[in-house]
């Protein structure tokens, strides 16, 4: 950051914001939310500034939009102990100099760090916002202890802690002391350009290199974006498909390190003329009116910003029944949650595979809830009212 842009704050200034995040990479859910902060908060009251740590998607984007970004090399998600206390040191060397009205944290490492280096350089107001917690996830149960011990001390050190979905809340509602100092802000999106059915279709073909007709009208083509990770439940879909006998094309947009596995598992079911690895696709939501159905089954979710964004596309859905997903889908309503199991899920497909008429009316259903309910105005609004400390 430049020297002539750290100023003092007079009257009438606007506040500034630090919004401190672990990853920058791969662009998932707790990015998509910083990014929409930094670019939507109204530049007359609120400057923004994002501490980001390893990876560059996210400060790649918000560059373009001139919005400033600062990078720490050494806060990775990886536990490294020399690394967490180089950057633990840099942290607060920068919120000395920076002198932030507001510092609003994401990600369990940037969380705690954040709340802190915050304390000891005494900044105002600490937000901390929860996209999940480490402490639900398959680990040994000391290590989730540990975890959940780490989340305690966030919120107890942070001045409020938004939580992304009613499920969120209340999984830490029973710590001590806490569940006065959390509220629940859903996600909220704006509309969004959509490429037709068939240019989209047509990239998505180029792009994972797949050998189909998107103009088979007997063919549902389903698609997923998500990483390339054990709790995204790719290998609970794959196994599911295995077993549909109707013509289909299932498209996987995200990249992780489980690729080399997938790709084992699609091979071992003879799937890899029907399901493909497209990737990392910029502004990947653009291309969702390739697909007829949209499917996300996770084994643990916070509120994913893309079942918002396949809902405002008027697709149906097929998600696992975990973390804040069916405050988003009501079952049987406006689509379909299934147990995040590969029965369960080949269940729920065969149902929409069959029922055409009810993946439309799902899709449009879901769109109104989309409109009505997980509006961007909503989230700033609620959002700036916890900055004031009025929510």
């Amino acid at each position: 950051m430049q020297d002539d842009k750290i100023e003092d704050k007079a009257e009438g200034k606007p506040k500034r914001v630090i919004h401190l995040i672990t990853k920058g990479s791969p662009f998932g859910g707790a990015q998509n939310y910083v990014y929409t902060l930094a670019a939507s908060l109204p530049l007359s009251k609120y400057e923004s500034i994002v501490l980001t740590g390893e990876g560059d998607d996210l400060s790649t984007r918000l560059e373009i939009l001139g919005i400033n970004v600062i990078r720490l090399p050494d806060l990775k998600r990886d536990l490294n102990p020399f690394a967490e206390i180089r950057a633990f040191i840099k942290l607060i060397q920068k919120l000395r100099e920076l002198r932030p009205d507001i510092l609003h944290t994401n990600s369990s490492k940037a969380g705690i760090f954040g709340a802190l280096a915050g304390r000891i350089t005494r900044v105002p107001r600490i937000i901390f916002t929860g996209h999940g917690w480490v402490s639900n996830e398959g680990r040994p149960w000391f290590i989730r202890k540990f975890f959940l011990v780490l989340h305690w001390l966030t919120i107890s050190l942070s001045d409020r802690t938004i939580c992304v979905s009613r499920k969120t809340k209340n999984d830490v509602s029973g710590l001590i002391s806490v569940r006065d100092k959390t509220c629940v802000i859903y996600n909220g999106i704006q509309e969004f350009p959509l490429e037709p059915n068939e240019s989209a279709r047509e990239y998505l073909r180029k792009k994972s290199g797949a050998k189909v007709d998107g103009r088979e009208s007997d063919t549902l083509w389903l698609g997923t974006i998500a990483e390339l990770h054990h709790n995204k439940g790719l290998d609970l879909i794959i196994t599911a498909l295995s077993k549909i006998t109707a013509p289909f094309h299932f498209f996987i947009i995200g990249e992780g390190h489980q690729r080399e596995p997938l790709e084992t598992l699609i091979k071992s079911y003879s799937l890899e003329d029907k399901v493909f690895l497209v990737g990392n696709v910029p502004d990947a939501k653009k291309y969702l009116h390739a697909f007829d159905l949209f499917t996300l089954t996770s084994r643990t979710e916070a509120l994913p910003y893309v079942l918002l964004e396949a809902g405002f596309a008027g697709l149906p859905i097929l998600a696992t029944r975990v973390g804040g997903i069916p405050e988003i889908i009501d079952n049987g309503v406006t689509g379909i949650l299934v147990r995040p199991n590969a029965e369960a899920i080949f269940e729920g497909l065969n149902h929409l595979f069959i029922q055409a008429n009810k993946r439309a009316e799902y899709g449009t259903k879901m769109k109104s809830k989309i409109e009505k309910e997980f509006s961007l105005e909503q989230q700033i609004s609620q959002t700036i009212k916890v900055y004031r400390g009025s929510f």
